[in-house]
């Protein structure tokens, strides 16, 4: 189902069912009930939970959205240092920089046809990539440096295999890492319902046609958040997700 489609049938699901809570607390309550008298004590309370409420989801959401912009970076820096690497390599023995390209261009359709999908799933990430980049690494540390320009270059496809090898640990360190905890959804959906449906339901004074689109606009957004957070959870899924555009331009360029 497209996200749009679902995040809507979420928020309408959630405006309806707050819009007949709110009519039916104004229909089968007692007449003395959410009188204006209630206003000053609940809207003080509203005004502590709501805040507290509001503080978490922003927390929440701007940790995950930092969260998949990381993983966007870590891909290209690790897509950038894969082929900076190959092309040091070229200064290398033959025999190396073609060993060394067909290695680069082999992790990189790796980590695109087969740990993507992994990663998006959460399974079980295979050990192709890592034994793919830790050739690489000895086919580099036992080519014969002739002369100071390839022993540079030699270094210098070292390092970048390096910087390959930490950008990996990151991706993967993202990959089934849970997105929000259960005690923070927890914390999300009771603080949701008491906000949008518990203490809006106290307050008095609106006509009942008013109240019941107050309440039902007020559920509609907290739904429209905690679908957003849902979303979030994980960089490689979603509405969100980070493609691996990277490797697929590296491999373009390894080519």
């Amino acid at each position: 189902m497209n996200i749009f489609v679902a995040g809507s049938l979420w928020v309408a699901g959630a405006a309806c069912v707050g819009g007949l809570i709110a009519y039916l607390v104004r229909r089968v309550g007692r007449e003395d009930e959410g009188r204006p008298g209630n206003n000053d004590a609940a809207g003080q309370v509203f005004t502590i939970v709501g805040g507290l409420h509001a503080v978490l989801v922003a927390f929440v959401l701007i940790s995950l959205y930092d969260e998949v912009s990381t993983v966007s970076q870590t891909a290209q820096t690790e897509a950038d240092s894969l082929v900076a690497a190959s092309w040091a390599a070229d200064a290398l023995p033959e025999s190396t920089s073609d060993r060394v390209h067909r290695l680069a261009a082999a992790y990189a359709r790796t980590v695109e046809e087969q740990e993507w999908p992994r990663l998006a799933d959460g399974g079980e990430i295979p050990a192709t990539g890592a034994t793919q980049l830790d050739q690489m690494r000895r086919a580099v540390a036992e080519a014969p440096a002739d002369g100071d320009w390839q022993l540079d270059r030699k270094t210098e496809a070292s390092n970048q295999l390096w910087s390959v090898y930490q950008a990996r640990q990151q991706r993967l360190s993202h990959s089934g890492a849970g997105g929000v905890g259960a005690v923070v959804w927890f914390a999300l959906i009771l603080g949701s319902l008491i906000t949008a449906l518990l203490l809006p339901n106290l307050f008095g004074g609106t006509r009942p046609a008013a109240h019941v689109i107050i309440v039902s606009t007020l559920a509609g957004t907290i739904t429209l958040l905690l679908f957003a957070i849902h979303q979030l959870q994980n960089p490689f899924s979603g509405g969100v997700s980070v493609p691996p555009e990277a490797f697929t331009s590296a491999l373009a360029r390894l080519a």
